[in-house]
């Protein structure tokens, strides 16, 4: 791919089809769409058909579904009024609360930091300002405080077309508007790399609202050119070698951070997801890893950053790769300090790092491969979390068990150890040992016979009911031949959640059970085969769960990623869940974004009275939306939100919900 067909690729491209990738799982193994309904088409029609043909017969459906929408209004967790869903430029929130920006792209930090001036960017300035494309929020107490305290915040990947005035061209093809961007030069492309990454930034909730503390001494940028280390057991490893490191211990910053985690000891810990984009050039023929980057789509392309810089074109540094693609770890309490690239905890396209600390003290990180056909996983700390000693737990993650999960159509689950030595994980399997099994983490998965998802995103853990949540946003390469009446959607357009349950609600147990919560999907229309109750209103109904959070009363809130004009019908939002009792499988619209924005966070304050979420790339898009038609660019943006001023890009942002007169939310 020319570098100019891969602006213009990452023009047209949206993040959903980005984020579904080439679909590479080579193996044979099992869908969970096949397991579903393997599994629902035998139960369903023992436990479902032959009950509801019962009660049919004496009780008309009108009354069923009456009395349905009465025990879930009457038992919902959820106490707030319904937004509607729809399309415009603005963000909504429901009627009772208020929804403020904090932070925007270009936002300064420190108190040395420039004001953001679209039109003269640089790297220097950018690496003092808020990053691009928000995604994962956390907010880790200062003190002890929920109104006080560092909200950290990763910068998930850039949109050039709307980041850079005079770079896009709007021409006619095939009697249709069309975009042509130009390549990037070094300098725009130095501000990319300055705006990748995260940010940690103190906060604090003065009158009801929140502030940001600009001059903050703990308030840091993290980027692309950020020295961090590679530790735990591939650390030196001669696969990580470059000619800049020859150690094999030294990296130089982070890609692509999605979702992530704060840690019980309260570090932040950042998902480095889709790497394969940011790599050009080829492999030497022959070459070792070879296999390894086809199972991860490398190189991609879609990125200039291999016409600058060595360190992104495989034909010069081709271990590179293998430096990427690792959940990084980053000491909050001290702004000089190395982050961590844990590579105990597997290398795939990492979407989030939720932990949970389990019966016997062990720390337990749930993560998703976001890819089609990929894996849910989990890793368990070989030590117990020191609640006392905060530097007791500084190294808990360069040791312990990764697995991967396999479903059963029984509605089990069995978490497979991916350690070497065990199973196929073998020299003849071309294995040498732990740090080759961590650094080919989906192939060794695929050696276990791992059971393959529709796009795992967000998993969740569940303090309050002990459950967990995982997020599976969609899969459009569901064949037709894997459809039956439980399961009746080839191509999964709007995705599911499942919910484990772990054996004896211990988090580090290697078995447990699953079900379907949700089938997403409009539930009026029953080609879709949504199953969200019947409480569930017209705006109630979403598609595409990405991100969720679990609030202190273990209530689940879920946002989405791709829906949209053609898809839905309806922007991304946030949609609060009801997961017990007779409202189970509810859904209540709370937020909804700007036109072309994805939702990410989102995430609430320990006292429950602020939801944080975060705006990702707001206008990208507006061919389908009939109100605007055309290209979305930077001089001519489906939106101008948040500022809505001519002299001002659409720009990603923090918002921070709270409720008119304080309180808890939905409450």
């Amino acid at each position: 791919m020319t570098e100019q067909r891969s602006s213009d690729a990452r023009f047209r491209t949206s993040l959903l089809e980005e984020n579904e990738g080439p679909a590479i799982n080579p193996t044979d193994n099992r869908t969970m769409g096949e397991i579903i309904a393997a599994r629902f088409s035998r139960r369903g029609f023992l436990k479902g058909s032959l009950a509801v043909s019962a009660i049919a017969a004496t009780v008309s459906p009108l009354a069923m579904i009456a009395a349905d929408d009465a025990r879930a209004a009457e038992g919902s967790a959820f106490k707030f009024d319904e937004l509607e869903a729809g399309i415009d430029d603005k963000h909504h929130v429901a009627p009772g609360y208020d929804a403020d920006v904090l932070l925007r792209w270009g936002d300064p930090l420190f108190a040395d930091s420039p004001e953001f001036d679209p039109t003269k960017q640089s790297a220097e300035a950018q690496a003092k300002q808020f990053g691009y494309n928000n995604d994962y929020v956390g907010y880790i107490p200062i003190q002890g405080s929920a109104e006080h305290g560092l909200l950290v915040v990763n910068h998930e990947y850039t949109n050039p077309h709307l980041m850079f005035p005079g770079i896009v061209k709007i021409v006619e093809k095939d009697g249709k508007k069309a975009a042509e961007v130009a390549p990037l030069s070094k300098e725009q492309v130095d501000v990319e790399m300055a705006a990748h990454g995260g940010t940690i930034v103190e906060i604090r909730k003065v009158s009801g609202k929140w502030q940001v503390v600009r001059d903050g001494k703990l308030n840091r940028r993290i980027t692309s050119n950020t020295e961090m280390a590679l530790s735990g057991p591939v650390a030196g490893h001669d696969r990580v070698k470059t000619n800049a490191d020859p150690s094999g211990t030294k990296v130089l910053g982070t890609v692509n951070n999605c979702a992530g985690g704060v840690t019980p000891w309260g570090t932040y810990v950042m998902a480095e997801e889709n790497i394969h984009g940011y790599f050009s050039g080829e492999l030497p023929e022959g070459h070792q890893e070879s296999a390894n980057y086809k199972r991860l789509g490398i190189p991609e392309g879609a990125y200039e950053w291999g016409a600058h810089y060595d360190r992104f074109n495989l034909a010069k540094e081709p271990n590179e790769p293998n430096r990427f693609g690792w959940i990084v770890e980053v000491d909050v309490d001290d702004p000089n300090s190395t982050p961590k690239k844990r590579t105990a905890m597997g290398r795939f396209k990492h979407e989030g790092a939720e932990s949970i600390v389990a019966k016997d003290g062990r720390v337990v990180f749930y993560l998703g491969d976001d890819e089609r056909f990929d894996y849910v996983y989990k890793f368990v700390t070989k030590g117990t979390f020191n609640a006392s000693d905060r530097l007791a737990n500084k190294d808990l993650l360069d040791d312990g068990t990764l697995h991967v999960a396999k479903f059963a159509e029984d509605g089990t689950v069995e978490w497979l150890p991916i350690v070497f030595g065990q199973g196929p994980l073998t020299a003849e399997n071309g294995f040498a040992g732990q740090a080759d099994v961590l650094i080919e983490t989906r192939r060794a998965a695929d050696l276990l016979g791992a059971t393959k998802m529709d796009r795992p995103e967000d998993i969740q853990p569940n303090a309050v009911n002990g459950k967990v949540y995982v997020m599976l946003t969609n899969n459009s390469k569901r064949k037709g031949d894997q459809v039956d009446a439980a399961n009746p959607r080839a191509a999964n357009a709007f995705g599911h959640i499942i919910e484990i349950s772990e054996s004896d609600g211990d988090f580090a147990a290697t078995k447990g059970k699953w079900e379907v919560l949700l089938k997403c999907g409009d539930h009026s229309v029953a080609d879709v085969g949504a199953t969200f109750s019947t409480a569930t209103t017209a705006n109630g109904w979403f598609g595409m769960p990405d991100n969720c959070a679990v609030d202190s009363a273990g209530r689940l809130w879920v946002a989405t990623d791709g829906q949209g004009p053609e898809a839905t019908g309806r922007t991304d939002g946030l949609w609060a869940v009801d997961t017990e009792g007779a409202a189970r499988a509810t859904s209540k619209l709370f937020f909804r974004v700007p036109i072309g924005a994805e939702m990410c966070g989102p995430l609430f304050s320990p006292d429950d009275q602020t939801a944080f979420v975060a705006v990702q790339h707001p206008g990208d898009g507006g061919e389908d939306w009939e109100a605007f038609g055309r290209p979305s660019y930077y001089e001519d943006p489906s939106t101008r939100w948040p500022d809505f001023k001519p002299d001002m890009p659409v720009r990603p942002a923090v918002v921070a919900i709270t409720k008119q007169g304080g309180g808890k939310i939905a409450v």
